[in-house]
């Protein structure tokens, strides 16, 4: 890709355009190429690795979260499952996107961790792009539901096994079901698997 070319087919100004693409090379979606321009970089391998890097990353967080949840902490958590609901039974998917980030987030704020969200931080087009797929089907968004909802009550528990464990379940199950829907039948492929310890 050309960057004047798609600063004018997008029409915008290479200014924020140059900020984006900038943003897409941190995560390695994109490598700029002296004299070539723009290689994209994300494909099925590409994504299916992301996915591998997000579970192994938002476990332990989970579990973390599960050690330090306060009481306080918990009735948050408890509230935008709450709201999920809500959201939900209105099939309102562009709060659906939002909610799912807040409560991700403040998963990742229980947790403490710094180095660790740091990382998933990087993976924000995944996380943005992933939302938007899983979310268009009522089906998939009650199932994220349950499975929010079963990572949140194995936190304000207290349970960090448990609240690992369906956090990478749960990353792994939506990860499998973007594939799917990216790449269509390519994703028959996809090896990603739930670890077994």
């Amino acid at each position: 890709m050309n960057e004047r070319a798609l600063a004018e087919e997008l029409d915008v100004s290479t200014t924020p355009l140059k900020e984006a693409l900038r943003q897409l090379e941190v995560e390695g979606l994109v490598e700029v190429q002296p004299r070539r321009g723009l290689v994209v970089r994300f494909g099925q391998s590409f994504a299916e690795e992301m996915i591998l890097a997000r579970a192994s990353l938002e476990r332990p967080i989970a579990e973390l979260a599960a050690r330090r949840i306060s009481a306080s902490s918990g009735k948050q958590l408890m509230g935008i499952i709450l709201s999920m609901e809500q959201a939900t039974q209105r099939m309102d998917i562009a709060e659906l996107i939002a909610l799912n980030e807040v409560f991700h987030g403040a998963i990742h704020s229980v947790s403490g961790s710094v180095h660790l969200r740091r990382m998933v931080d990087l993976q924000q087009f995944y996380d943005d792009s992933a939302r938007r797929v899983i979310h268009r089907n009522k089906g998939e968004s009650n199932q994220a539901l349950k499975e929010h909802r079963s990572i949140c009550e194995a936190i304000v528990a207290g349970n960090p096994e448990m609240a690992g464990s369906h956090m990478e379940a749960h990353v792994l199950r939506s990860g499998r079901l973007y594939l799917m829907s990216v790449f269509g039948n390519q994703g028959d492929n996809i090896v990603i698997e739930q670890s077994q310890y």
